[in-house]
């Protein structure tokens, strides 16, 4: 009896042992890899600036964003605005507002016709949008590093008398420029650009 338990006991535990042997033979043959995706974010980023007429920022420059005149009539001033498109910026569309303040006593050439030159071409005259162009009908795309001339100088008539010229102390030519990605516009016009990037008029 003892023999025979024996016996029994030895092939049970040959059976867990064959079984435990097969059972771990039949493990799957895997293996595992992973492709991980960073993101950056793009950029679209612009400065606007001027030419330091009078001396307001001594030391730095000769860039500001501010300048004063003393108008005078049949007098010529420098003044020109230049957007500059970053050079770690995406390509862009270029808009400005410009709101002219001294227009109805300026000689020839006019501000505005010194932007109609230079490629910017009106969006929303009212408001004086307007937006950068090469061919004087479509917007242009501006690539990194690109430095863009609004206009260049403004002129006072010389018919102006002195008691006209006192009615426009403190007024103001002001100038904001915008900029929105070129990618996803190509088939936009240029008001629709500017109605898509929610830039306030």
């Amino acid at each position: 009896m003892k023999k025979t338990s024996k016996a029994l006991l030895l092939s049970l535990c040959a059976v867990l042992l064959v079984t435990a042997s097969v059972l771990g033979t039949m493990a799957y043959l895997t293996s595992q890899d992973q492709v991980v995706n960073t993101f950056t974010v793009g950029n679209v980023a612009i400065t606007l600036d001027e030419k330091d007429v009078d001396n307001s920022t001594p030391g730095e420059n000769d860039r500001d964003k501010a300048n004063a005149y003393k108008l005078m009539p049949g007098h010529n001033y420098e003044k020109d605005p230049i957007v500059h498109v970053d050079a770690n910026s995406e390509d862009c569309y270029l808009f400005v507002k410009v709101v002219n303040e001294i227009a109805n006593i300026e000689a020839e050439k006019t501000v505005a016709q010194q932007m109609t030159e230079k490629g910017w071409v009106a969006v929303d005259a009212a408001n004086g949008i307007y937006v950068y162009t090469t061919d004087k009908t479509n917007p242009a795309v501006v690539t990194k590093g690109s430095n863009i001339t609004v206009f260049e100088n403004f002129t006072i008539a010389g018919n102006v008398d002195n008691t006209t010229l006192a009615t426009y102390a403190d007024k103001t030519i002001t100038v904001n420029a915008y900029a929105i990605q070129a990618d996803g516009f190509a088939d936009k016009t240029a008001s629709e650009i500017w109605t898509a990037a929610g830039f306030n008029n």
